[in-house]
């Protein structure tokens, strides 16, 4: 069996999803490298500033910020972020990006938007979960990461992508009163 250490695995500092004003929707740190609230925050602040001016929406982009690699893309009015340090693969963390805010998409149902994230606050919290575990990165595929946060119809039988919103609401909600 290979011998597989956490410092061989690409892994990734932080997620974050803010608002189009650099406010938290929702952030995942998985490191010490910010080790007080206050210093986050003013993390988000700086990377939000450095960002704000450019054009990323069409393709996400790439910049070196204080050390660190920051790879990014806005969404509507939801800035995505995922922080790597200096020497992880640039292509890696991107393709946790892409994968972050794909599967967001795909939970949202196309209404990538700050109300509808707040809304579901709890998919995207998920989600991060499924992406990225104590920064180690565990999937980058958004229908992967989608398809185990919804959990599907209750006997698996109707595709995630297929259903309704309102159908996936009425489901989970059946399975809540079912247990």
């Amino acid at each position: 069996m290979a011998d597989f250490s956490k410092e061989s695995c690409p892994s990734v500092k932080n997620i974050l999803l803010l608002d189009s004003e650099g406010k938290r929707v929702a952030v995942k740190y998985f490191s010490d490298d910010w080790p007080t609230n206050s210093s986050k925050l003013a993390y988000e602040k700086s990377v939000f500033n450095k960002t704000l001016k450019t054009n990323a929406r069409s393709e996400a982009e790439i910049t070196l910020f204080d050390g660190y690699i920051v790879v990014y893309k806005f969404v509507h009015d939801l800035h995505f972020f995922v922080t790597a340090g200096d020497d992880e693969n640039e292509l890696i963390i991107a393709n946790v990006l892409q994968g972050f805010a794909d599967s967001v998409g795909l939970l949202l149902r196309g209404d990538v938007e700050k109300r509808a994230a707040l809304e579901n606050l709890d998919l995207i919290l998920l989600c991060i979960d499924e992406i990225v575990d104590g920064g180690i990165i565990l999937e980058t595929d958004a229908h992967n990461i989608a398809g185990k946060v919804a959990t599907n119809a209750v006997d698996g039988s109707v595709p995630f992508s297929e259903q309704t919103k309102s159908g996936f609401y009425w489901e989970r909600r059946e399975l809540v009163n079912w247990t």
